[in-house]
């Protein structure tokens, strides 16, 4: 897999992809993550990206020049399956979208800033819109760090154990059940009898029987799913 991510701030990724799940992909050469900064394709020497917007609206508006620029360039040199927005009234991320993203070969996420982008990248370029929740943050791009961790840790050879993300939470419309190591016993609590009696068929059915208690308790939403 291939994202390219556009942004104003690129040194906010500095971090979130240097380690654990995601490094390891990219180590194993199965996901490649290219930052493009937009401000390198502003027409002014002063590289501005944003500008006031028509309407007399508070708050600044990115340009479509530098994104256009950008994104047309990129769009030169390969196909992409998706051109993702990042904002605040996209569809909302969820485990079967990740499950549908994680199978594309290229992708490109764009960090909004500011007031917003201007409509028409939206209208000609963007062809699926992503929020991570219900709520406002100061830009794209901790969302798009989000978004690209939750498809890259479902490629196939990326974790240790392929049956390890089968079993996440929400991979099934429910939350996952509760889990133990070792020691069996601390302080006088107890890891839970079946799980530790060997028999399959009772430790699966005593995790679903969990599962679904707690996604009861927690997210009933889920269950009306």
């Amino acid at each position: 897999m291939r994202i390219d991510i556009l942004t104003i701030f690129p040194e906010m990724f500095t971090g979130p992809f240097d380690h654990s799940i995601v490094k390891r992909a990219k180590d194993k050469g199965l996901a490649d993550i290219y930052i493009h900064n937009i401000r390198d394709y502003a027409l002014s020497k002063h590289r501005n990206v944003d500008d006031y917007g028509f309407g007399g609206d508070a708050g600044m508006v990115m340009m479509i020049q530098p994104i256009a620029r950008c994104m047309e360039k990129l769009k030169s040199e390969r196909e992409y399956d998706e051109i993702i927005f990042l904002t605040p009234d996209g569809v909302l991320l969820d485990q079967s979208l990740s499950n549908k993203l994680s199978l594309k070969g290229n992708l490109i996420m764009l960090c909004g800033h500011y007031k917003g982008i201007d409509e028409r990248i939206r209208e000609h370029f963007i062809t699926l819109e992503v929020s991570i929740g219900d709520y406002v943050i100061s830009g794209g791009e901790l969302a798009a760090a989000v978004l690209a961790d939750s498809l890259i840790r479902l490629i196939p050879g990326v974790l240790n154990d392929e049956m390890s993300a089968l079993s996440d939470s929400f991979q099934d419309q429910l939350l996952s059940h509760p889990v133990y190591t070792r020691p069996a016993e601390y302080n006088g609590w107890k890891v839970p009898d079946v799980l530790l009696s060997g028999n399959d068929k009772e430790i699966r059915k005593w995790q679903s029987e969990k599962a679904i208690e707690r996604t009861k308790a927690r997210r009933p939403g889920l269950l009306d799913q």
